[in-house]
């Protein structure tokens, strides 16, 4: 009986050393929400060839939605071409469950599929303070693959209201290319700013800005863009459910407002 009893208290003890041992890691930080890296673009689709083609304000009757598509182009074609798989990559992070690591970081792993390669990615998420650092690393195996290397990293607010992502643009090339800035009101993205940062770049310092308002033309660019000539400034304003909007730019007609309906048409 003597024995049992001592048996009985020395698991009694070990379970209590091991659940006093046992740390709390915490909660893994919330991801920002996808929208943090992208803007809205579905209203501006076109069919030209070149998203740096400046549209000729002659002849058709649709050129004030057509400008405004194809100055909004350029940064369109940048999200889906050179950066198109750390945004897919982030996009999918959402899904999956993260793991603690040390030192309040969590890790969020994965395999993401672009054109038909695989990728695996990692996301890693630290709190610090008051805002979270990221890092998303990508790697590549078999033909063209590459080794592993930060795609793009980060911070965010705690609270979610807002955060900065920097891009860098390649395997190839591990160099700071585009930043986001972003802020959250409430549950809807407030606004979306692109900044092409690439060093030596004539592009370096154009940016677009896409934010949601109250007013009946409720969305918004604010773009500052190389034109391959020199810098333009080009705003518009839309109507996210009717598609009607209007466009200002030095660049065209002399810098008034010229507005299109909801069938693209100028009017």
């Amino acid at each position: 009986m003597k024995k049992i009893l001592a048996l009985t208290l020395i698991l009694v003890l070990t379970a209590g050393m091991l659940s006093s041992c046992k740390k709390d890691n915490g909660t893994a930080p919330v991801l920002p929400p996808q929208e943090s890296m992208t803007i809205d673009f579905t209203n501006f689709l076109t069919q030209k060839k070149s998203a740096y083609t400046i549209i000729d304000n002659k002849g058709t009757n649709n050129t004030n939605w057509e400008f405004a598509a194809s100055v909004a182009g350029i940064w369109k074609l940048i999200i889906t071409t050179t950066l198109a798989v750390p945004v897919s990559a982030f996009k999918l992070a959402v899904d999956q469950d993260p793991v603690f690591l040390s030192n309040k970081t969590w890790q969020w792993s994965y395999s993401v599929s672009a054109v038909g390669i695989t990728y695996k990615a990692r996301l890693t998420g630290q709190i610090s303070g008051t805002d979270v650092l990221w890092k998303m690393y990508v790697t590549r195996e078999g033909t063209g693959g590459f080794a592993e290397f930060v795609w793009f990293s980060g911070t965010s607010k705690l609270d979610g209201t807002g955060g900065q992502w920097i891009l860098n643009e390649s395997a190839a090339v591990p160099e700071a290319y585009l930043q986001i800035d972003w802020t959250k009101t409430g549950a809807a993205i407030g606004s979306v700013k692109y900044t092409f940062i690439k060093n030596h770049d004539a592009h370096q310092g154009g940016y677009i800005e896409y934010g949601l308002t109250s007013g009946a033309l409720n969305a918004f660019y604010n773009i500052h863009y190389f034109n391959e000539v020199k810098f333009s400034d080009v705003n518009v304003e839309w109507n996210t459910t009717t598609l009607n909007g209007r466009i200002k730019s030095s660049d065209y007609l002399l810098g008034n407002w010229y507005a299109w309906d909801s069938n693209k048409v100028n009017i």
